[in-house]
């Protein structure tokens, strides 16, 4: 459920600002989706619902880092070459079987269990056979080559925190202590559309005057990408009641509607009137660039997002704004992207008090560093700037002019994916 009070986002003449937005959303956005069990396969980028505790250790008993010779270290000389019997081997899921006894070498293979005794393995490339017995040199300490059980994981340890969105290595992980099964969040739905008469679907023919609607496919990818579970509504007219119905039916079978398109002021933007007929609407009089104008309300208690209609601008302000959204209502504890500090390739000058971000992609400079370089075209519109780009600079709002050399806060596409 989303809890907002009805001024929430009333700011006056002043326009709020990024951190503003944010900070009002950590406090305000709660997780509406339940928990449900499902196999470890299909684990991959869901949200944990559940802390992971370890049942065993791992790995499970002492074992070879190595290919070579587990020995006991007091047999060997520490000035000089040792000459010990090699009196068995043990290889990865066949332990020895018995004790091993002082003055024998075991040959052993990386990841065996380490035969009871021994205390250190001999790398085989610093050994030497000499029939059925090995050489082994001097100079190696007490412990080497040698992983002790729990050096990765303790029983009882908390592995994998509720909250977080599962990754490769974190089913990995649960994988290692035999866990075959997670409870996670139940995908967040959503639904989302796009408006204007202008739009029509890509496989039709675009009559005069109009123009394929990109957006809904690039927030659907986005979303999929967060694992949510997409409802498309298609394109909707520029007239109030077919708007009006398509927001109540969605409220009614999603936790999030999502739009794009129609939030301006103008005659043919329906989507306020819409919104606020069925439960509120607050438009966010933010100072950034591109990405204005955005609106979060509700319908009924259904949280709604109304982003941008230009292309580039609805997918800035979906990966600033809206995202942290969806990751909170869908139960996820860390919802601020990594941000990193990389130096700037180009001249920019800004207003004061807006925050911006400039599309740039990475290229290394004659020291093997990274800088970020400006994509030429700056409008809202051009699609393409977000294809060449390998992410956004951002500008905080007390900048007015960056100078090329200088450090600047990088979000790479990889970050919010």
């Amino acid at each position: 459920m989303v809890q907002l009070s009805g001024d929430c986002f009333a700011s006056g003449s002043r326009l709020m600002t990024t951190a503003e937005a944010l900070d009002l959303l950590e406090a305000r956005v709660v997780a509406v989706t339940e928990a449900e069990t499902v196999p470890l396969g299909g684990a991959f980028r869901r949200i944990l619902a559940e802390s992971v505790v370890a049942s065993c250790e791992v790995p499970p008993h002492d074992n070879s880092a190595v290919d070579g010779y587990a020995v006991f270290l007091d047999d060997l000389d520490a000035e000089r070459e040792t000459r010990l019997p090699v009196t068995g081997s043990v290889a990865a899921g066949h332990p020895l079987g018995r004790p091993a006894r002082p003055g024998e070498a075991i040959r052993i293979f990386t990841g065996a269990p380490m035969p009871e005794g021994p205390d250190t393995v001999m790398m085989q490339e610093d050994c030497a056979l000499d029939g059925d017995h090995v050489i082994l040199r001097p100079g190696i300490k007490r412990g080497a080559n040698r992983r002790l059980a729990g050096e990765d994981v303790k029983a009882g340890t908390t592995i994998l925190k509720a909250g977080q969105r599962l990754r490769p290595q974190d089913i990995g992980l649960a994988a290692s202590v035999g866990r075959t099964e997670l409870q996670v969040r139940r995908r967040l739905r959503v639904g989302l559309f796009s408006t204007g008469d202008e739009l029509c679907d890509p496989g039709s023919e675009a009559p005069p005057g109009c123009i394929y609607d990109s957006n809904r496919h690039t927030l659907a990818a986005l979303l999929d990408g967060l694992g949510c579970a997409v409802t498309d509504l298609g394109i909707l007219p520029d007239r109030l009641e077919p708007i009006r119905e398509t927001l109540e039916e969605a409220a009614a079978g999603n936790d999030l509607v999502i739009s794009s398109g129609g939030m301006s002021v103008g005659e043919e933007d329906h989507v306020k009137a819409a919104v606020e007929a069925l439960g509120s609407l607050h438009f966010w009089q933010l100072a950034i660039k591109p990405g204005r104008p955005i609106a979060f309300g509700q319908i009924g208690r259904v949280p709604f997002i109304g982003l941008p209609g230009n292309p580039a601008a609805v997918m800035v302000a979906f990966l600033r704004l809206a995202r942290p959204v969806v990751l909170k209502l869908a139960g996820c504890t860390e919802v601020t992207p990594t941000l990193f500090r990389v130096r700037a390739d180009f001249d920019h000058k800004k207003k004061l008090n807006r925050r911006e971000w400039v599309r740039a992609r990475l290229v290394t400079d004659g020291a093997g560093g990274l800088k970020a370089r400006k994509f030429p075209r700056e409008g809202a519109g051009i699609l393409t700037s977000m294809v060449e780009a390998d992410g956004l600079v951002e500008l905080p709002e007390d900048m007015t002019q960056l100078k090329a050399g200088m450090m600047v806060d990088f979000l790479p596409f990889s970050e919010v994916s």
